[in-house]
């Protein structure tokens, strides 16, 4: 991933916090703040598909986020001091979780549409929408995954010996 020309040439990254079962994001924040570009991070709101991305301060700032009734790490609702990428510079690149991906880059995600309906909201910033790559094991990678007209697909899907 450090390795990847569009990670290296973007300075504004959005990144999960990895879950037990997802491709682990840790070294990857690391190497964000290491090189000197900005870090997002997925807030949630439950009850409904909106999804914010906000700026962390440090890899240490991931111990001071609240976990969710998801076992997800992420910024309080109250958490105003945070700056949302599309509030500001935009995105250049978004790393993607997902449960299932096929190799003309559709993605199954958890069945909220978070992403995709974040993605819409990325296409109207001036900036316009970022390059998405997701991240997954070989066993992730499907002959095809359930999609509807409301899905983004993948720019790029990285995996093991892909």
């Amino acid at each position: 991933v450090i390795d990847h020309p569009k990670y290296k040439e973007s300075k504004r990254i959005a990144i999960f916090l990895s879950m037990p079962d997802e491709v682990q994001t840790e070294e990857i924040i690391k190497d964000i703040f290491k090189q000197g570009k900005e870090c997002f991070i997925p807030r949630y709101k439950p009850q409904s598909n909106h999804m914010d991305m906000l700026k962390l301060s440090s890899a240490e700032d991931i111990s001071s986020l609240a976990l969710t009734s998801w076992n997800i790490l992420q910024p309080s609702d109250d958490d105003t001091a945070r700056e949302e990428a599309l509030a500001g510079g935009g995105l250049d690149l978004i790393f993607m979780p997902g449960l299932g991906f096929d190799k003309k880059g559709n993605r199954l995600g958890r069945g909220k549409g978070y992403y995709d309906t974040y993605l819409e909201r990325c296409m109207k910033h001036p900036r316009g929408k970022p390059y998405t790559i997701a991240l997954a094991f070989r066993e992730q990678i499907c002959e095809s995954v359930p999609v509807t007209e409301n899905d983004v697909p993948m720019d790029e899907i990285l995996y093991e010996d892909c």
